[in-house]
C-alpha cells in the first residue's frame, strides 16, 4: 500500500476525531442554553396566559354585572310608575296609596258637584275625573320632577366628595356617611337610606337598585355601574368616580345649553297654547251671549269639547317638539 495513502487516512481519522471531541465538549454548553431558552419562553407564555385569564374573567365578570343592572332595570320600570313608586320618588313617605286615593276622590266629589251646578252631568263627569286623576297626578308629577331636579343637579357634588375621601384613605361607607350627614335635601335623604341599608347588612347593587327606583335618573344609573363593577372587578375607584363627576358636569352643561337654545320656541308655544284662552276670555267680557252658547247648547258643548281636544293634542306636540331627552 502507498505510504502516502496511509499518512493521508490517519490524519483525516486524527481530524475528524479531534472535531468529534471538540464538537461534545460544547455540546451540553448548547443544550443548556437552548433548554434555558425554552424555559424562558415557557415561563413568558405561562404569564402571558395568566394575564389573558384574569382580563377574561374581568370582561365577564363586568358583562355579568351590566346583565344584572339590565334586568333589574326592566323590573323596577314597572314600579316606578305606579302611584307607590312616584310617591317614594316625591318624598312622600308619610302618604300611602289609599290616603293619595282617598284625596282624590274627595277633590273629585267637590269638583263633580261644582261641575253639576254649572254644566250638568256632562259638568259633574269631568269634574270628577279631574278631581280624581287629574289634578292629584299632576301634582305628584310636579312634585317628583322639583325633587329629581334637584338631586341631579347635587349628585356630580356628592362624587366629588367620595374621590376626595377614598384618595385620602377613607373607605366608601365613611365618604357616603359625610354625604348623608352634610348634604341638603334630597340627597341627604338618599344616600342616609344607602348608609341605613349598608349598616343592617344589604348588599350593596340591592341598595343602590333601591335608590334608583326611588330616583330613577340616568345619573344614579352611571354611579350605580360604576359601583357595582369596581366591587365585582376592581380598578381605581377614584380615577373612575372622578370620570363620572366630569360627565355628570358635561351632561349638566350640554342641558343648560340646549334649555337656552329651545327657550324661544318654549316661548312661542306658550304664547300660542294660551292665546285661545285669552280670546275666548276677551270676548266673554265683551259679549258673553256671543261665547255662552258654547256652554249652554249641546252641540256648543261638543265644539268645545272638540276644541280642548284639539288644543290638548297641539300642546302635547308642541312639548315634545322643545323637550329634549338625552
Amino acid at each position: 500500500m502507498d505510504p502516502a495513502l496511509i499518512i493521508a487516512v490517519l490524519a483525516f481519522v486524527a481530524i475528524g476525531g479531534a472535531g468529534i471531541a471538540l464538537t461534545g465538549k460544547n455540546q451540553p454548553a448548547t443544550a443548556n442554553k437552548r433548554v434555558k431558552a425554552v424555559a424562558g419562553a415557557a415561563k413568558v407564555d405561562r404569564r402571558k396566559q395568566a394575564t389573558e385569564i384574569a382580563a377574561l374573567k374581568r370582561r365577564q365578570s363586568t358583562a355579568e354585572a351590566l346583565k344584572e343592572l339590565s334586568n333589574n332595570e326592566k323590573q323596577s320600570r314597572k314600579r316606578r310608575f305606579s302611584v307607590k313608586g312616584q310617591l317614594a320618588q316625591a318624598g312622600l313617605n308619610n302618604v300611602n296609596e289609599m290616603m293619595f286615593w282617598g284625596g282624590g276622590a274627595a277633590l273629585g266629589l267637590v269638583l263633580g258637584i261644582a261641575g253639576l251646578i254649572i254644566q250638568g252631568y256632562i259638568g259633574a263627569g269631568m269634574g270628577f275625573f279631574i278631581g280624581l286623576l287629574g289634578l292629584p297626578r299632576w301634582f305628584l308629577g310636579m312634585l317628583v320632577a322639583g325633587r329629581q331636579k334637584k338631586f341631579s343637579n347635587q349628585l356630580a357634588d356628592a362624587i366629588d366628595v367620595i374621590v376626595r375621601g377614598v384618595k385620602s384613605g377613607l373607605p366608601l361607607n365613611q365618604c357616603m356617611r359625610i354625604i348623608a350627614a352634610e348634604s341638603p335635601e334630597p340627597l341627604r335623604a338618599e344616600f342616609q337610606s344607602l348608609v341605613d341599608s349598608s349598616a343592617m347588612g344589604v348588599a350593596l347593587d340591592q341598595s343602590l337598585q333601591r335608590m334608583y327606583d326611588r330616583m330613577p335618573l340616568p345619573e344614579v344609573n352611571f354611579f350605580s355601574i360604576v359601583l357595582i363593577i369596581q366591587q365585582k372587578t376592581g380598578g381605581n375607584l377614584s380615577e373612575s368616580l372622578g370620570n363620572l363627576s366630569s360627565v355628570l358636569r358635561a351632561r349638566k352643561l350640554m342641558k343648560e345649553k340646549v334649555k337656552a337654545l329651545s327657550s324661544e320656541a318654549k316661548a312661542s308655544a306658550m304664547i300660542i297654547g294660551s292665546l285661545p284662552l285669552i280670546v275666548m276670555t276677551m270676548v266673554y267680557f265683551t259679549r258673553p251671549t256671543y261665547i255662552m252658547i258654547l256652554f249652554t247648547d249641546p252641540v256648543g258643548n261638543l265644539i268645545l269639547l272638540g276644541a280642548a281636544t284639539m288644543m290638548s293634542l297641539g300642546v302635547f306636540v308642541m312639548n315634545k317638539m322643545v323637550n329634549f331627552k338625552f
